[in-house]
Parts: C-alpha cells; structure tokens; sequence
C-alpha cells in the first residue's frame, strides 16, 4: 500500500526571474534557482531578511503571480499557478493573501476606508446580508487592534499610516487564508506604531493558524517576530535557520555583518566595526556573489560557487567556510525550517 503525499499548499519550485534585456541588453537576474514551500506543518511566521536588491520583493511578487518566473515554477496545491482552473484560481485568491509596503497606495483616495474591506465580502460572498457583513468587518477590525468607529466612514488621509496598515491587515483576515505575504509592511510606519503592527500579525499566527511569509530588510524586528529566518543576498539565500539560531549564531559572513549593524543601546557605538562595507575590486567577478564584501574570502570563493550546507539540525548556510559539512539540495531547504 503506497502512502498519498499531500502537495504543499504553496511551493516555488526552482524559481529564477531575470530583468532586462532590450536595446542594451543589460541583464539583471533578480532570482535564481529558489525553493521554498510554505502551509506545511505547523502554521509559522518566516522572515526573507537582506538588502535592497536582494531578490525579496520579486519573491514575494512571484509568489502572489504578480510576475511570472523566467524559469520554475509557482504550484498550489501541486499545480502551477498559471495553469489553474477558473475555480482553484479563485481558491488560491482566497488562501494567499498580500500585505504591501505602502497602505496609502492601496486605498482609492476618492472612496471611503470601507471600499477596501466591503468589496472582498461582496466579491467572495464572506456574508449572506449587508449587516452580516457589517459585522464581518468590525470583528476583524477588533483584531488587529483598531476601533470600528474611527475607521469606517473616513477617507484615506482621515487615517494614520498604522491605521492604514492596521486595515489592511483586517482585509486579508476577512478572507481567513492560510497563508499572508506580508511585504516591508511596517517599513513606511512610525517605529512606535511597528510593534503593535507585527504583534497584529503574530496573533495571526498564535491564534488563527496562518502561516506569514515576511519580507524585510530589518533583521531585528524579524527576530522579534519570526519563527525562522532566510537571508538573501543577490538573488540566493546564503543562510536559513531557526530565528534564534540565526541571529545569535550567524554562520555566513554577510549575516554577520546584518547582525552587526543592529544598532545597540552602548556609548561606544563599535557596531560595524568588524565588517567594513568595502569592496574588493580583484573579488567583483568571483563565484561567490558576497566575495568582494567578505573579510573571509578564500581562494575557493573565487572560481567555485558555495551552496547551502546543513550545519546543524535547523540550520543551513551557503559559505566555503563550512565545505566540511553536506550539501543541502534546494527542494530541502524546508527541512532545515521545519
């Protein structure tokens, strides 16, 4: 008797996205060759932490099918997201859900913060009457922390930017997904309304099972939020692991250096100081795409690309540095985040 292998509900299988080309024939690859699965086993929050220009956003964009892969593929539930049928495209609109950057750009400035939280009942058909509905959206309000009463009925610019986000948040809880995608969301928000706004999104988690996929440039809030964590750097992940693991054990140089630069409540203010932001000029070509900005760079970075090694039971990293340990295919990346 063979045992039926259940599909993740949402996979990017071996996803590359490339920009350009054109006139000048500039290419940029944006995403190369990256696995991740997400809805499998106990829901999560995992954080996609690096720079600008690390690939984060394309992967978020790619995994929403707001931009189609150069190569691999996006499945849900086993099945390329450009290939579903009517109905399972309208399933997928429901379980995956998107969080942006920027909530004043999601809101038409001519309607009133309803529109954004009645179309979803209505298009979904979340409620069998107007007051149903009514209801719907206060108790979703409520969750995320926010008052029905000094929401409802004002426009966009009546809000502040963390009420903004706050109903965005409510939105996507309308709809009871499975999984949000939550891109820089709190990076437009005053610093003081950030916690209460990650502290939304982490009940999402605690209490109504939904797993967060969260893209950030901002290691510390990602610790403070995030059950695992995957560090990207120029199209790859270079490390992945426990939350915990990562942050206070960083095994690849360039989460040093992202460790490092977390300011700290000291007079001395030495962070930064072990890890020069300098390039290399003789490393710009090398195998290994954080060769020019490494302190630890080796003949071998030079003409041999690092792939992600396990280095301990939840814990991966892509650097020379840990050859001694075996190499972990792409598709497994999901057993060092179980």
């Amino acid at each position: 008797m063979s045992l039926r292998v259940t599909a993740p509900l949402l996979q990017a299988d071996r996803v590359s996205r490339t920009y350009g080309g054109g006139l000048l024939g500039v290419h940029t690859l944006a995403l190369d060759e990256f696995s991740l699965s997400i809805g499998t086993g106990t829901p999560s929050v995992t954080a996609v932490v690096g720079e600008s220009g690390s690939g984060k956003t394309t992967l978020a964009r790619v995994l929403l099918g707001l931009t189609t892969p150069t190569s691999g593929a996006v499945r849900y539930r086993g099945e390329d997201i450009n290939r579903l049928s009517r109905e399972a495209r309208r399933d997928y609109r429901t379980d995956i859900q998107a969080i942006f950057q920027d909530p004043y750009g999601v809101f038409n400035p001519f309607y009133r913060v309803d529109h954004v939280l009645t179309t979803p009942v209505r298009k979904f058909r979340l409620a069998s009457s107007r007051a149903e509905g009514r209801e719907l959206i206060e108790q979703a309000l409520r969750t995320v922390g926010l008052r029905p009463e000094e929401i409802l009925g004002r426009y966009p610019h009546q809000l502040s930017g963390g009420q903004r986000q706050r109903t965005m948040v409510a939105r996507a809880l309308l709809l009871k997904p499975k999984i949000i995608i939550a891109d820089e969301p709190v990076s437009m928000v005053d610093a003081s309304l950030r916690a209460t706004i990650l502290g939304s999104l982490r009940r999402l988690t605690d209490e109504f099972g939904i797993s967060i996929l969260y893209i950030t440039h901002d290691l510390a809030t990602a610790w403070q939020v995030s059950d695992n964590i995957i560090v990207m750097y120029r199209a790859t992940a270079v490390e992945a692991g426990r939350a915990e693991t990562v942050v206070k054990s960083p095994a690849h140089p360039y989460t040093r250096l992202l460790v490092g630069s977390i300011p700290r409540v000291s007079l001395n203010r030495d962070w930064l100081s072990t890890e020069p932001d300098a390039h290399r000029p003789d490393d710009r070509n090398a195998a290994c795409r954080f060769a020019d900005r490494c302190t630890s760079a080796m003949p071998e970075c030079r003409i041999e690309r690092p792939q992600l090694s396990r280095i301990g039971p939840q814990h991966a990293a892509a650097c020379h540095l840990h050859r001694e340990h075996a190499q972990l295919a792409a598709e497994d990346l999901n057993d060092v985040l179980a």
